[in-house]
């Protein structure tokens, strides 16, 4: 066994002289404690507690009203913000009409359609076809259109006819093949137009391959 002071044995009693006192430690607070409550008379630790405890029920009852009365600047709250919507449920098509006469014999033809985003963030479109094989179609002046929410956005679409014989003579339920891109996702969607506008893309179908029968 090694140490810095002497090996006492298990029962010596003479205390801290028997050691090399090298420091001392403050007092903890239990033991002032400690040692103060043992000097007064138990007449005079009885009145202590007894004072101690009404202090603490007079500060309980002060400041109970305060604790359950609301608080006049509750903090801000905040709204889960509501997720992005899929573009192609927000994006609505609408024909307008032709953007310019049809020259004989012509071959393209312009067409103008209002498109609207009902809500969330801007949504980029590109128009990618058409009802049939033999018309070719895209957005001009540029491939891509982007529509903010809120405000109606003219497009003009340009058609035109590549293949006479892949087209009826007729056009029954025209569409166009629309990719929409938002930032939420990217969808494909064909948007059907109603009679105005099959009767325009029939008179550029006969403008460009003539009179056809059935």
């Amino acid at each position: 066994m090694s140490g810095i002071g002497p090996v006492e044995p298990a029962n010596s009693t003479d205390g801290a002289h028997s050691w090399d006192v090298i420091g001392t430690d403050a007092p903890r607070p239990g033991e002032w404690l400690a040692g103060h409550w043992g000097g007064p008379s138990p007449g005079r630790r009885r009145a202590v507690v007894a004072a101690a405890a009404i202090a603490v029920a007079t500060a309980s009852t002060l400041a109970l009203p305060q604790a359950l009365a609301p608080d006049p600047h509750p903090p801000p709250h905040d709204p889960v913000p509501a997720p992005t919507p899929w573009p192609a449920t927000v994006t609505a098509w609408h024909y307008l009409g032709r953007a310019e006469p049809l020259n004989s014999p012509g071959k393209t033809g312009r067409f103008r359609f209002a498109v609207t985003v009902e809500r969330g963030p801007a949504i980029t479109l590109q128009v990618t076809g058409t009802s049939y094989p033999g018309l070719t179609a895209r957005a001009v002046p540029g491939p891509t259109v982007t529509v903010p929410a809120g405000t109606p956005r003219g497009i003009t679409v340009e058609i035109t006819v590549s293949d006479c014989s892949a087209l009826p003579p007729e056009v029954d339920h025209p569409f166009l093949g629309v990719t929409l891109r938002n930032a939420r996702a990217i969808q494909r969607r064909s948007f059907i137009f109603g009679r105005a506008c099959a009767r325009d893309l029939s008179d550029l179908f006969r403008a460009a391959c003539g009179p056809r029968t059935a």
